[in-house]
């Protein structure tokens, strides 16, 4: 499977890394997390940066998908989980309610295809897409294709659909759109982490649909923005709820987060939806991505403390890294309803962290 250069570098850093950490020293702080393979790369390098500045702290992340984070978070078996769909009423039951969605950074899911023939970018109306992963479009010539694609010198090609096949936040970002804008894929599909795909050939995480895509002619596929930019995929521009075809990058991230987060009240939990935001600029398939952690970790304080002030590091210096690893950082105006979410955590008798003041 292809990895891209980020990730290959981040592997290999990551040992040298942990070792300054002081390895198996009694007083180093171990933090384990699971979920997202959307905010993978920005994560490792966050962990990356923050282990070799952070001697008393051992931050780990596997990417395995949202529905394996919320999954492990739901066991016990990580102090914290990441996810791009936020836990449902249903799940957050499991763990008594025991959860705060904590948003770190914004990002995109978009459509990359394979067309070497190629040379613009292809224009995609919210049908077309539907009527490609239900398996009614299945070529690139087909009249739904070339009618938002005037000159546009469309194959005749067989178009092959590539999915997730784990449980995926993508995915759950992915079929909310879809569902947003097709009455036909909900009543045949829906929206989810998992679904019942009509069509197509699965792959495990971003990087498995990427490296699918990119090795199959023909292919469409969706993918977290940042792991397109990074290994130069093409992708395509998505006719937005004003009618305007929005080729996908961050300010246009950032413009479906603005009016959301103006909106936002001192009690929201963040489990805010960002598809199909309004605005001529907007891009439609954009989304928050979360950590999942506990509003109380049990007598174990310095774990506790340790996991609070990586996330303020991560919200504060490390969003700027987010641009050029193809994330949107988080707009200043929810770091307030943030930090106050934050201040909620807690160990043995009392909350660990007292805020920015505190730092």
């Amino acid at each position: 499977m292809f990895i891209h250069p980020v990730l290959r570098t981040l592997a290999v850093g990551l040992p040298i890394a942990l070792s300054a950490c002081g390895g198996g020293q009694d007083d180093t702080v171990l933090l384990n997390g699971a979920g997202a393979t959307f905010p993978n790369i920005i994560y490792q390098k966050w962990i990356t940066d923050y282990n070799s500045a952070s001697p008393g702290v051992e931050l780990n992340y596997q990417s395995i998908g949202s529905g394996g984070g919320i999954q492990q978070y739901t066991d016990g078996t990580v102090d914290f989980g990441a996810s791009d769909a936020p836990m449902t009423e249903a799940e957050m039951a499991k763990v008594d309610g025991n959860v705060l969605h904590i948003p770190m950074v914004l990002g995109a899911v978009v459509p990359t295809y394979n067309l070497a023939e190629v040379t613009e970018t292809v224009r995609f109306t919210p049908e077309a897409l539907a009527g490609i992963f239900l398996g009614e479009i299945t070529r690139w010539d087909d009249v739904r294709l070339r009618s938002a694609n005037p000159g546009v010198p469309l194959p005749d090609k067989e178009i092959v659909v590539v999915h997730r096949s784990d449980g995926s936040g993508t995915t759950y970002i992915w079929t909310e759109f879809l569902s947003t804008v097709s009455p036909d894929w909900t009543a045949k599909v829906g929206r989810g982490k998992s679904v019942n795909w009509p069509v197509g050939i699965g792959g495990r995480g971003n990087e498995g649909v990427s490296a699918t895509v990119q090795q199959t002619p023909g292919a469409i596929g969706y993918v977290e923005l940042g792991y397109a930019m990074i290994n130069n995929m093409a992708v395509g521009a998505v006719k937005n709820r004003d009618g305007y075809f929005v080729t996908p990058d961050l300010s246009a991230v950032s413009d479906a987060a603005a009016g959301a987060a103006a909106a936002l009240g001192p009690d929201t939990d963040f489990r805010i939806s960002l598809i199909n935001a309004p605005g001529e600029r907007t891009y439609p398939i954009a989304s928050f991505t979360w950590l999942l952690v506990r509003k109380h970790y049990g007598d174990d304080a310095a774990k506790a403390r340790a996991l609070v002030e990586f996330i303020w590091w991560a919200l504060t210096q490390g969003q700027q890294s987010a641009q050029a690893l193809g994330y949107a950082p988080l707009p200043q105006s929810i770091m307030p309803l943030i930090e106050a979410h934050l201040l909620q955590v807690s160990a043995g008798s009392g909350p660990v962290w007292s805020g920015r003041s505190g730092d």
